[in-house]
């Protein structure tokens, strides 16, 4: 009867410290759509909201992490349990690292709105991002679900985000060429294309996660990536 207990608190404790991921994640991917959408539409307040928004995915994750340590403190899972917390842990230290690059799109959609537009690249880093979100959302549904094969889908489509941010870059080293002038607007460009392309990469992260949770392993294999195109650094 006390097992019994044991074994209904902690999953009581579980569900509660989910739906604390599932909420972050909401958060992640609204403010990655907005950030996209206040660069295309030249929005500054938009930008500034994602910007003071990201304090509330910090302060989940925060509450995420101090939960699961609680949770093996006092519960001492182990095994399928025990993988279970710490993946949650690592779900949301991904999510928050996503929360900061929708962060950093949103400081340079501010900067992009005061300088001349470059054709139709803002419209590609939306597509790119929407893409992105796609895969972040259907990330943390396969880990609700366990779901090892949706998981693995998604690791394979990788590949796509990349080959989007490889036309994206092409695109901008061609207004670069055209004229100088374009530099810095397409510099900001890229480097919020490649912190999308990240937010790609940490998705794929989570599914390896669910990867692991289910069979108690991590994927041996490397995951498909698109030939990268050589040429401008990126940093956050």
């Amino acid at each position: 009867m006390a097992n019994t207990h044991i074994l209904s608190a902690f999953d009581r404790d579980l569900e509660a410290v989910q739906a604390h991921v599932m909420r972050m994640g909401g958060l992640v991917e609204a403010a990655l759509l907005d950030a996209a959408d206040a660069l295309d539409n030249r929005d500054e307040e938009l930008a500034q909201r994602v910007r003071a928004g990201d304090k509330a995915i910090d302060a989940l994750e925060q509450d995420i992490q101090t939960e699961c340590a609680r949770l093996i403190a006092l519960r001492a899972p182990i095994a399928g349990d025990l993988r279970t917390v710490l993946t949650v842990m690592r779900i949301a230290a991904a999510l928050e690292r996503a929360g900061d690059y929708a962060k950093n799109l949103a400081k340079r959609a501010a900067v992009l709105s005061q300088m001349s537009p470059l054709g139709a690249s803002t419209g590609s880093v939306k597509r790119m991002a929407r893409a992105v979100v796609v895969l972040l959302k259907d990330a943390l549904d396969a880990y609700i679900a366990r779901d090892a094969v949706v998981a693995e889908d998604i690791r394979q489509r990788d590949h796509e985000i990349d080959q989007m941010y490889n036309a994206l870059f092409r695109e901008l080293l061609t207004h670069m060429m055209e004229d100088p002038r374009n530099i810095t607007a397409a510099m900001h460009l890229h480097f919020i294309a490649k912190n999308i392309e990240r937010v790609g990469d940490h998705a794929t992260g989570i599914a390896e996660q669910v990867i692991y949770l289910v069979s108690g392993a991590m994927p041996g294999d490397e995951r498909p990536k698109a030939e990268a195109v050589q040429g401008m650094g990126a940093r956050g």
